[in-house]
């Protein structure tokens, strides 16, 4: 048993507190609520009505960019400090970090991932309904925007969160507009592209026989893999 079964809710709880404080103090309002699901080598964080009001103005005045370009240099100020706090209070040594962010849901997501060479052994990639054809319809969607990613796999955190893991999906352009320095633009792009196919195909909740009710998505282009997150309700169906 590892420490995390010891007194979970307890450790879940410090967590979204202290996130919670971190948001606050960085952006001047945090999240209204904050739930932790963490499943090893995985911990996910979802994040609900967190919008300040500066935030809100801009993007009455559609500044989405301005608002995801001061929430990206924020989150790599506070990245750091967040992964030596779930390694102090976790033991979880978290090298992949992962987020973004539903701005018209006023939602976000943070993922953390510890190292391991075999993620398929973990208990969470056990199968689920729907499980093969919503990884064919991914890598479909994946092949639209860059290509189909070497290897796709996916992993039922809990009832209200689906975790999915991407690698190799980088084309040649795409590795060459970040040699040349144009990695956010990049991310811009693929964001958008994604997350529209994501949001606009019915087939996903019909596969997984559960509504939808956020999806988010980050990359890291160094590693050249990709997270996806479902935020499911398994009540409304």
């Amino acid at each position: 048993m590892g420490f995390l079964d010891k007194n979970e809710k307890q450790t879940q709880y410090e967590i979204a507190s202290h996130i919670g404080r971190l948001l606050r103090e960085a952006f001047g309002k945090g999240p209204q609520s904050i739930y932790v699901s963490i499943s090893r080598p995985f911990i996910v964080i979802y994040l609900r009505n967190f919008l300040s009001p500066t935030e809100k103005i801009l993007l009455q005045q559609d500044q989405v960019g301005s608002v995801q370009q001061t929430r990206d240099l924020v989150m790599k100020s506070l990245i750091p400090e967040i992964k030596a706090y779930f390694l102090l209070l976790t033991g979880m040594n978290i090298q992949e970090f992962y987020y973004d962010w539903g701005l018209d849901n006023h939602s976000g997501v943070l993922v953390g991932i510890e190292p391991d060479n075999d993620l398929a052994a973990f208990s969470t990639q056990e199968s689920y309904p729907g499980k093969e054809e919503l990884h064919y319809e991914i890598d479909s969607i994946s092949r639209q925007i860059q290509k189909k990613p070497d290897e796709t796999s996916s992993y039922l955190i809990n009832e209200r969160t689906l975790l999915i893991v991407r690698t190799g999906i980088l084309i040649n352009i795409g590795k060459e507009l970040i040699r040349l320095g144009f990695e956010d633009s990049l991310k811009l792009a693929e964001r958008n592209l994604e997350k529209n196919y994501l949001r606009n195909n019915n087939q996903f909740q019909k596969m997984i026989k559960a509504p939808i009710v956020d999806v988010f998505a980050d990359w890291d282009f160094h590693l050249d893999k990709s997270i996806i997150v479902f935020i499911l309700n398994p009540n409304q169906k």
